[in-house]
């Protein structure tokens, strides 16, 4: 109401200075007492001594009416007046990437002759009128990454030239309306992603049938089994409907035939293919067998036709079945006692002395070579298949072990796991070179496999493992040497060290990128989709152009198998696949890890990380999503808060709760950047839907990635 009487004033003031201004340049000047910030002057030439507004900034007349509002991207800080609504010509308004605020005024729906409103990556919030049914001619209407809320009007769907609907990144609620599907035929793109809509998914979302690219239904709270009306789609459509709480059967046919399963997962009511989960007999819907119908596998035939071969289809006799279990038992205690005898015989070898002093060898030419194990050796290797050479993981590696041992060494940093050194050869190649300790457990063939394995991984975001070295006294990791130091000091700074220079926006956001890619890389197109486990700024590398290297991927359990003791159980190599559950028996008996100034690592640990036997992609999503709160406030991941001391994903949630301006929260050091608060917010948004409490609702780091790049797209 005061925005409103403040207008009128305002608007009085002028009419009765000057009068030669037509009623719709009063109606933009409206608009400019609005805008408390112009910092680009763009509305500087909006004078009321002129007789229309047709050759101000962003307007565009025809038969000097004014049908176009056009301002994008332009740092405007204010709200819509209501007195826009007068504009009774105008058919299109782009005030996208701006820094509005307050809610959509009704009067704007006046403007019958709407055709495109794009507001997009503004602070507009409120629900959305619905007098918007009113706009017959409206075919864009764009509100994506606003803090808009309430339900979907039902009269939207009245708005039957509608092309394109994008309301991503929102906090609308409720169902989608009543004959949405059958209503909008026009409709070309449908965006609905990241928001709490919730019910069933309407079955005559089928009927449109001029959708295009990817129909995003994707993070919120839909419910209930997928429409099978939905195959009726293009088959070219895209329908992505991840971590929604759907459930039942995926039909296969049309547009829903041949989708991998990243277009479903994050519902775990649902079963079927693409899923692994098959339905039960018990899943409403399921009425397709569990098993899969391939070439040569059908489905047991009960018919009468198949009687002569009814001693067959029962399996093996008894006398068959005792017959193997006998040769079972027979077979067992063979091996048995062949396996006592060689453990109990005393082998006679001859003691050679070798030039490095070690006592047990193969025997020489004319002799029987033999090989003893004593008892307390039974789960290790013998000293005969020790590793003394530097093995090469990549064909360019040009350095040996002497030019290793040689070459001049500096500490980089000290931890429980080890010692890291900066290593310079004679040609001038820079390493960094991590001592995993001494003497220990002899497991190599299991460090041989788990660092063979790393050493594949091959991504610009991903520290490169070159070589390894395993002997009974020593084991090195050799990677390549990342020279700018870690993320944590570059939002931090060193301790000890008062000044440094603070990374700007756009270089926080280049290394929110490269993280991204580099987990995606990880989760999705490593050979055993891998979780890295314990992502922190502090192994995050920043190379020469400060681009990220994710570090220390699997460094806890090779250390692990080398006799060290890592100071995180959560720092290990674990893949998705059960083959290394065994692995992580141990975290299973872990109590819940209190975050705190004193374990600082483990605020960035999932909150089911403590409990939750089998490791997951999305304890990463969340300690990614942590990394991008302490980039966007510079704050630890613990907060202190009067005496006391609170996580900083907590202290966000409570932020934003209470409505606090950005500036009450964003990093001292980015006050410079402000004029980007529409990223900053929109990657906000992203970082708060990592660190969901629920695992499910957490987004996929693909996802993750795409919306980074789409934000990087849409400020062009």
């Amino acid at each position: 109401m005061f925005y409103f009487v403040s207008v009128l004033v305002l608007l009085c003031n002028s009419h009765c200075l000057v009068g030669a201004l037509n009623d719709e340049g009063y109606a933009l000047l409206s608009f400019k007492h609005a805008i408390t910030q112009d910092p680009e002057g763009s509305l500087s030439n909006w004078n009321s001594s002129d007789a229309n507004p047709c050759s101000w900034n962003g307007i565009t007349c025809k038969e000097q009416r004014v049908v176009s509002l056009s301002i994008p991207k332009k740092k405007l800080f204010g709200f819509l007046p209501s007195a826009m609504g007068s504009l009774s010509e105008l058919r299109h308004v782009n005030l996208r990437n701006n820094k509005l605020y307050g809610s959509l005024p009704i009067e704007l729906f006046e403007a019958l002759g709407l055709q495109s409103l794009v507001l997009y990556g503004n602070t507009l919030s409120g629900s959305v009128p619905s007098v918007i049914g009113k706009l017959k001619y409206l075919q864009n209407l764009d509100l994506s990454q606003n803090f808009f809320n309430g339900s979907m009007p039902s009269s939207i769907v009245q708005c039957k030239r509608l092309r394109t609907v994008d309301l991503r990144l929102n906090n609308f609620t409720g169902f989608l309306p009543d004959g949405f599907g059958a209503g909008l035929v026009s409709l070309e793109k449908l965006d609905l992603s990241f928001n709490k809509f919730n019910g069933s998914i309407p079955s005559d979302l089928g009927n449109l049938s001029s959708l295009q690219g990817t129909v995003d239904l994707s993070h919120n709270q839909f419910s209930g089994i997928i429409p099978a009306s939905l195959g009726n789609l293009p088959e070219k459509v895209y329908i992505d409907l991840t971590y929604n709480n759907l459930s039942g059967p995926i039909p296969q046919n049309g547009a829903l035939m041949n989708r991998g399963p990243t277009a479903f997962i994050g519902n775990p009511g649902l079963c079927g293919p693409p899923l692994k989960n098959p339905c039960s007999s018990e899943t409403p819907g399921a009425t397709a067998p569990s098993f899969p119908f391939l070439p040569g596998n059908f489905p047991p035939q009960d018919s009468d036709d198949n009687s002569g071969n009814s001693e067959k289809s029962k399996g093996l006799s008894k006398r068959a079945v005792i017959a193997i279990v006998v040769s079972d038992v027979i077979g067992i205690c063979l091996v048995g006692l062949l396996f006592s005898y060689c453990y109990s015989r005393i082998c006679y070898c001859s003691k050679v002395k070798d030039e490095n002093g070690y006592g047990f060898a193969k025997g020489g030419k004319g002799r029987k070579e033999c090989l003893c194990f004593r008892k307390d050796e039974s789960e290790t290797l013998s000293e005969n298949m020790e590793q003394y050479d530097l093995v090469a993981l990549d064909t360019q590696v040009a350095f040996d072990l002497d030019e290793l041992l040689k070459a001049s060494a500096f500490v980089l940093g000290k931890s429980g796991i080890g010692i890291v050194y900066k290593v310079v050869l004679e040609e001038g190649l820079t390493l960094a070179v991590r001592r995993l300790g001494e003497g220990g457990s002899q497991r190599f063939k299991e460090f041989q496999t788990e660092v063979e394995a790393i050493g594949k991984l091959r991504h610009p975001n991903i520290v490169t493992l070159r070589a390894y070295y395993w002997s009974v006294d020593e084991k090195l990791l050799i990677n390549d040497y990342v020279p700018n130091g870690n993320l944590a000091a570059a939002i931090h700074g060193k301790p000890g060290i008062l000044s440094f220079t603070p990374l700007s926006w756009s270089v926080r956001l280049q290394i929110m990128k490269g993280i991204a890619k580099g987990l995606v890389y990880l989760h999705e197109f490593s050979p055993k989709k891998y979780v890295h486990g314990d992502l922190k700024p502090n192994n995050i590398l920043l190379g020469q152009n400060m681009e990220p290297h994710i570090s220390d991927f699997g460094l806890g359990r090779l250390a692990n198998i080398a006799g060290g003791s890592p100071t995180l159980q959560s720092n290990r190599m674990v893949t998705t696949d059960n083959a290394q559950e065994r692995h992580q028996k141990s975290a299973s008996t872990e109590s819940a890890v209190i975050c705190s100034s004193s374990t600082l690592g483990s605020c960035y640990q999932a909150p089911e990380a403590v409990k939750v036997v089998k490791p997951s992609q999305k304890w990463d999503v969340y300690s990614y999503g942590v990394i991008l709160l302490e980039m966007i406030t510079g704050r630890l991941p613990i907060v202190q808060v009067g005496s006391s001391e609170m996580d900083l994903v907590h202290w966000i949630q409570l932020c934003i709760d209470d409505k606090k301006p950005l500036l009450d929260v964003l990093d001292p050091h980015l006050m410079q950047d402000v004029e980007m608060e529409e990223e900053i917010i929109a990657v906000l948004k992203i970082a708060m839907a990592c660190v969901h409490s629920s695992p499910e609702r957490r987004p996929i780091m693909r996802h993750i990635s795409d919306a980074l790049d789409r934000l990087a797209t849409s400020a062009v």
